[in-house]
């Protein structure tokens, strides 16, 4: 049977033969269908493209939520100590009760600019934190400023221990005070700052300098709180998923704005002060010059970048601190007010109201029938308990010293807009304690819900409350005192949210917690993280030309070998809808020169002559 065969001696030697009677309906391809097959196989290549593009887009975010998920778990494990990589960093925080020293560690950064140091707390081998307190407050040494280091050293000396000897000088120390230090004199404030900065580079070879211990505003420890809690939230992360909230930012006038993840605001209120700080995402605007002066002192803007040129990590931030509206301080206030108008009320009218047992001033923020006393031995008041929730809260008002001005919140203070319907806030101390201790409402703020149960707590017998929290259906660290005024912390809390912060009662989006996926925050995260910002430098700066030459070699192996894989694809297809037409030409100038005498042997079956045709 006649055949032809065909070789190739470029770009590889081969070769093959067909035989003739199959010849006609493989090399016969009209031009249409060559077309109709090269456009078919093009749409195949770029389908894969395009599924290939999706799936390594999703697996990158899927990666990155693994990963961010595995850091809340792996976080509670002890630290390794012996791992090269891993840094660490101490702050100690000086209250007015005493002190306490957090110890932090971070792995290398990963040489991105874009992302933050990884910071966490440092676990002991028993999976706690390493954390140490020691009281008091190193305040109470303002007439012996000289016994300050050795005051701090039982917390330094205990970090020490923790931390790898090979990793002392290049370990961060801070030392940070609080409300304590804030009350004294200056030049007693500056004599203990000086004890330390003068004695503890003696003593330990921690990274120490003059300008790592301070006395910090509320304004700073504000901010701090609010870094940390967003950090641990993941709010400074930008690569958002898909439903996740998020704000427009505008950073600057000469610059564009920003799309970036929505961070949570946090509302504090303790026993002596209430706290609010919350992002500004919009450049603000002022009614009158004096507010201007004023939001300055309460707003800051601050990078916490490493590259102080990119604006990403830029966040202008408002916080406030209220103090005497915390929950014990607003109920002495209000405990004053009842006392010095009752005196003046029995002065004018020559009445004896409240002054015993028999004709007890009715308290309408104590729950019923409730009996109490206050005041000192000389002006002692006795009250008797109404109950009644929405009587309280109006009474409460006036204690808010709201304005009429716009733009205002508790004691006229300017506090810029806030976007409700975009916006997120937690809640921490008092305000989670009035909602789950007695009311058992933690979590999910609703207004309605919340009025609801603490008019239906402010009501009840004082009789019938004790024996619940005899039986035990009350939070396990609420106590008596907790029972005895929550009726009116309820009142407090809610009319500071409402009435002072302006919060709408269906405001939906207000968590209240005391825990942050079940770790307490506390402000010195915050305070490291932000005083550690350019430190990542340090990495970048020594991966250089090699993480260069990785991050291309990385990119090249996932991105663009699968732009050369299809080019090839398209070569090869392309080559063969050529080889194909090149074969039609071939088989028809062959056929034209067909004689009648080859015909007979073709039909008989006989052996034919090979026609050799090279390429």
């Amino acid at each position: 049977m006649g055949r032809i065969s065909f070789s190739c001696l470029f770009p590889a030697s081969w070769h093959f033969s067909l035989s003739s009677l199959f010849l006609p309906r493989l090399l016969t391809p009209s031009l249409r269908q060559l077309l109709f097959i090269g456009l078919l196989l093009g749409l195949i290549g770029l389908l894969y493209l395009l599924l290939l593009s999706k799936g390594h887009a999703s697996w990158l975010r899927e990666e990155n939520h693994f990963h961010r998920h595995l850091a809340r778990v792996t976080d509670v494990d002890a630290t390794d100590t012996s791992n090269p990589d891993l840094n660490y960093g101490l702050v100690v925080d000086c209250g007015s009760s005493g002190s306490r020293v957090f110890v932090y560690c971070w792995p290398r950064h990963n040489g991105n600019p874009h992302e933050l140091l990884d910071i966490q707390q440092m676990r002991d081998q028993h999976r706690k934190p390493v954390v140490m307190k020691i009281k008091p407050g190193i305040s109470e040494l303002a007439k012996t400023p000289e016994k300050a280091s050795d005051y701090i050293y039982p917390l330094l000396s205990f970090a020490a221990q923790h931390i790898p000897k090979n990793k002392h000088q290049e370990t961060p120390l801070y030392i940070l005070c609080t409300a304590g230090m804030r009350i004294l004199p200056e030049s007693q404030q500056e004599a203990l700052l000086e004890d330390l900065r003068t004695d503890i580079p003696v003593h330990f070879n921690f990274l120490f300098s003059d300008s790592h211990v301070e006395v910090i505003s509320g304004k700073q420890e504000g901010v701090y709180a609010w870094i940390g809690i967003n950090f641990v939230l993941g709010r400074f992360n930008h690569v958002h998923n898909d439903g996740e909230a998020v704000v427009e930012v505008n950073v600057s006038e000469q610059q564009e704005a920003l799309v970036r993840k929505r961070t949570a605001g946090v509302l504090d209120m303790g026993g002596v002060s209430t706290q609010i700080a919350y992002e500004v995402p919009k450049t603000v605007s002022f009614a009158s010059p004096q507010q201007e002066e004023v939001a300055k002192n309460l707003l800051a803007e601050f990078n916490l970048g490493c590259d102080a040129h990119r604006t990403e990590h830029v966040y202008r931030v408002y916080v406030s601190t209220f103090l005497g509206f915390g929950g014990n301080a607003a109920r002495q206030r209000y405990e004053e007010s009842i006392i010095k108008n009752t005196a003046t009320r029995n002065k004018l009218l020559d009445q004896h109201a409240g002054e015993t047992a028999d004709s007890p001033l009715l308290d309408p923020c104590l729950p019923a029938d409730l009996q109490d006393e206050i005041g000192s031995s000389t002006e002692k008041l006795h009250l008797r308990g109404t109950g009644d929730f929405d009587q309280c809260r109006h009474i409460l008002q006036p204690f808010l010293n709201r304005t009429n001005e716009t733009l205002t919140s508790l004691n006229g203070i300017y506090q810029p807009a806030i976007n409700y319907n975009n916006s997120q806030f937690y809640g921490f101390s008092e305000f989670y304690y009035c909602t789950e201790d007695v009311l058992r409402m933690g979590g999910d703020y609703n207004s309605s819900k919340y009025s609801k149960g603490a008019k239906s707590y402010c009501s009840t017998q004082w009789k019938t409350l004790k024996e619940r929290f005899d039986s035990g259906l009350y939070a396990t660290h609420a106590d008596l005192h907790r029972l005895k005024y929550q009726c009116f912390k309820s009142a407090w809390m809610h009319e500071v949210l409402h009435s002072g912060f302006s919060f709408p009662a269906n405001y939906k989006n207000l968590k209240t917690a005391l825990l942050v996926y079940d770790k307490e925050v506390q402000w010195t995260l915050g305070a490291i993280l932000y005083r550690t910002r350019f430190l990542p430098l340090r990495d970048i700066q020594q991966e250089g030309l090699k993480g260069v030459h990785s991050h291309w070699r990385h990119s090249f192996s996932f991105v663009n070998n699968h732009y050369l894989f299809l080019a090839c694809f398209f070569i090869v297809v392309l080559s063969i809808m050529l080889y194909l037409l090149r074969l039609r030409r071939i088989h028809r100038r062959a056929a034209q020169h067909c004689t009648p005498s080859s015909v007979p042997w073709l039909e008989e079956g006989l052996g034919s002559p090979t026609i050799p045709i090279t390429l």
